[in-house]
């Protein structure tokens, strides 16, 4: 769990315009990524466009960032799904070596039953002696893992930690009460993560954090050391833009900050596109 605390970053995966990978962005993003001080990587999150992405290619985005990263980082490898014995195969039999952890999304679509959300993890905990961080993101899912779901997840003995992007304070707080000791809860929500870590949280698995490594890695360390004074000026400064990365769809406009750094283009797999004119004018007027 140790691993997993601080500043990861869900990594945009950068296209040609053609719709190929960039492997120059992506060499690009990933070093700008450990120099910016980030704690980890995540590799094939929602924000790396996941859904489009072949299985083949997601192992050459992921080996091409292990040899990138040279063992510097952590990294985390999103393998999730709404089919369970797809999940448990494909841990079973993927070469994950190089691979710290694995980031698995609460079964979409299908809306499981809580019983049947604790019964998918505990597949996925025996499928993999990697350590498992799941994924509650109702927006995106069409359920919410409640809090007493996610306690007897937590017992499981590779699950180790949960991402929340529920946007609720309470539901968090419910966890980071009653959980096991050496369990971890991490935000999901970059304009959250300062108060959520005042709440016990260790920490975010970050979208704006592609952009601004630096600047908001200083945000949660601050925030993780008790010094909320510096943690807070951080945080006002990046709001403006942790909330326009999300105004018309993510990565969309993550990946235009990016394109506009210079690190990769803003390029897409349907059915994401990029944002709209009036959303590039509100993203030129919040980047730092």
């Amino acid at each position: 769990m140790e691993k997993f605390k601080g500043l990861g970053v869900a990594m945009v995966t950068p296209f040609n315009a053609n719709g190929s990978i960039d492997y120059i962005g992506l060499e690009k993003l990933t070093l700008h990524l450990i120099d910016g001080g980030v704690d980890y990587l995540v590799v094939m999150g929602t924000t790396g466009e996941n859904p489009t992405i072949s299985s083949v290619e997601q192992h050459q985005i992921l080996q091409k960032v292990i040899d990138i990263n040279a063992g510097r980082l952590p990294i985390v490898f999103g393998i999730g799904g709404n089919n369970t014995a797809a999940v448990v195969d494909r841990l079973k039999t993927e070469n994950l070596a190089g691979v710290d952890g694995i980031l698995s999304v609460s079964p979409y679509y299908n809306k499981p039953s809580q019983e049947g959300i604790y019964q998918h993890f505990k597949a996925v905990n025996n499928a993999t002696p990697l350590p498992v961080i799941m994924y509650n993101v109702p927006s995106r899912t069409g359920s919410t893992v409640n809090p007493e779901t996610t306690l007897r997840i937590a017992q499981l003995s590779n699950v180790v930690a949960t991402k929340e992007a529920t946007g609720s304070l309470d539901i968090c707080m419910d966890i980071v009460t009653n959980k096991p000791d050496g369990f971890g809860v991490i935000s999901g929500e970059d304009g959250y993560t300062m108060p959520f870590i005042a709440a016990g949280m260790q920490g975010v698995i970050s979208v704006i954090g592609n952009a601004y490594p630096k600047e908001f890695s200083q945000m949660v360390h601050y925030a993780l050391d008790g010094d909320f004074k510096k943690a807070k000026e951080l945080h006002y400064k990046l709001l403006p833009a942790m909330k326009a990365i999300f105004m018309d769809g993510n990565p969309g406009g993550v990946k235009y900050i990016l394109s506009k750094m210079g690190i990769c283009g803003n390029h897409f797999r349907l059915p994401v596109v990029p944002v709209n004119k009036a959303i590039e004018n509100t993203l030129n007027e919040a980047m730092l």
